[in-house]
């Protein structure tokens, strides 16, 4: 897999913000891949060391409309913990 297909995303919501301090971030990434690959695309697209990764997997809600069910995909994140010094500068 290429590192684009591995992170798909930064996340950045209130909560994931608040752990900056920390030097952790937060991605979504493939639901197939595992730590080693995430540490190696986060170090390949954003130019930075990383000290460790944590994962987990979140489980899709179920959804009704009308009288259907459905489910939202389940999706992996990951929290990634960056060397001392290191940032990743984000717009």
């Amino acid at each position: 897999m290429d590192a684009q297909d591995i992170i798909k995303a930064l996340i950045r919501t209130e909560k994931a913000t608040l752990h900056e301090s920390q030097r952790k971030y937060l991605f979504l990434a493939n639901n197939c891949a595992n730590k080693i690959q995430i540490k190696h695309a986060v170090e390949q697209l954003y130019k930075v060391k990383v000290k460790d990764v944590n994962t987990f997997i979140s489980m899709g809600k179920l959804k009704r409309v009308r009288q259907q069910l459905g489910k939202a995909p389940d999706f992996k994140k990951a929290v990634v913990t960056l060397k001392e010094g290191q940032k990743i500068e984000t717009v």
